[in-house]
């Protein structure tokens, strides 16, 4: 038998349909390539009815590094940083207790998460309330309030007065 690096020379001169219908040749019946199996098996299939494309991967320069590490399982491929899409990982270990974020697992609000919400709404609007009284504008409200409130009061002291007064005569 030949050297593997010999064939793996013979291989690579191999067009892509000749290459993966060797692969699905050669991997027919190992249950531990089935997955292997599997996919050159699709890869010869469509393979003709795709257009050949050259090298699409960039060139990498000579003596650059790149800034992510490489991890073997990804083929070889760089691996992306853990929060590089934007959605935070929590390390792994550590427990995830339902209802973080105040939800149950099922995306209901918690009891806790409800009251939280109101109790800061009501502390909200009263303390706009008190800043609003402090203000001139507020002040001014207040004074209105007050002097039509003595109003009222007045007016009704004149009613019952001459009310008093009709029931005398």
């Amino acid at each position: 038998m030949t050297d593997a690096k010999e064939l793996a020379v013979q291989l690579a001169q191999l067009a892509d349909a000749e290459l993966a219908t060797v692969v699905e040749a050669a991997t027919n019946g190992r249950a531990g390539l089935a997955e292997l199996h599997s996919v050159a098996a699709s890869v010869a299939a469509t393979i003709g009815h795709a257009p050949e494309v050259g090298d699409v991967s960039p060139a990498t320069l000579p003596g650059v590094e790149s800034p992510f590490p490489s991890s073997p399982d990804t083929f070889g491929q760089v691996q992306a940083p853990s929060g590089a899409a934007g959605i935070p990982v929590p390390p792994t270990g550590m427990p995830v207790a339902p209802g973080i974020g105040g939800y149950t697992t099922s995306g209901v609000p918690t009891f806790e998460s409800v009251r939280d919400k109101v109790e800061q709404r009501s502390g909200t609007a009263q303390g706009m309330d008190e800043l609003d009284r402090q203000t001139p504008a507020g002040r001014s409200v207040d004074e209105q309030w007050d002097a039509r409130a003595k109003a009222a009061r007045e007016r009704l002291e004149q009613i019952r007065k001459s009310v008093h007064g009709n029931d005398n005569g």
